[in-house]
């Protein structure tokens, strides 16, 4: 099965309900309603947008923009729809969107026991540059700090996420 039609938009309150379908089912310490919440009203530095097919979300992203710098807070692909390329075009589209906004540089923390998600994010431009112990809550796992150099938002990207159906 190859990659569903999905479209971006930016996150809603009213889409915090189906956002925590996707993020139960994607991690073990899943974020709570209120901590959505008070991203998408509270936060003036945070960016969240959903991905969609057939109107359905099916996933979602999380940045923080300060200064040229982008941070991902989350990003979460529903189970039913991983391994198609959603999460490779999701990562591109995050990646344009906080170059659009000014960013040079983007940075994540991962699970040092999440590889797949590792070999996107290198796929992507990432690369390690240090460790955050006992990071994660639930287990006390280690985050891998990863970085990535943003290309400016050139002609090519603003006009990619200018459309937001792929």
């Amino acid at each position: 099965m190859g990659l569903p039609p999905i479209e971006f938009r930016l996150m809603n309150v009213a889409d915090i309900p189906a956002v925590l379908q996707v993020e139960q089912a994607s991690f073990t310490a899943p974020w709570n309603r209120q901590a959505f919440y008070n991203e998408l009203v509270h936060n003036q530095f945070a960016h969240y947008l959903v991905v969609e097919h057939e109107k359905h979300v099916i996933g979602y992203c999380g940045l923080w923009l300060i200064l040229d710098e982008a941070h991902i807070t989350n990003i979460a692909i529903h189970p039913d729809y991983r391994g198609r390329g959603v999460g490779d075009v999701t990562m591109d589209y995050l990646k344009a969107f906080a170059s659009e906004a000014g960013a040079k540089k983007m940075t994540l923390e991962v699970r040092v026991s999440n590889v797949s998600a590792q070999r996107l994010y290198r796929k992507k431009g990432f690369a390690a540059t240090g460790v955050r112990p006992g990071y994660y809550t639930d287990n006390l796992e280690d985050a891998l700090i990863m970085w990535a150099e943003l290309d400016g938002g050139s002609d090519e990207q603003n006009s990619e996420i200018s459309g937001a159906g792929y």
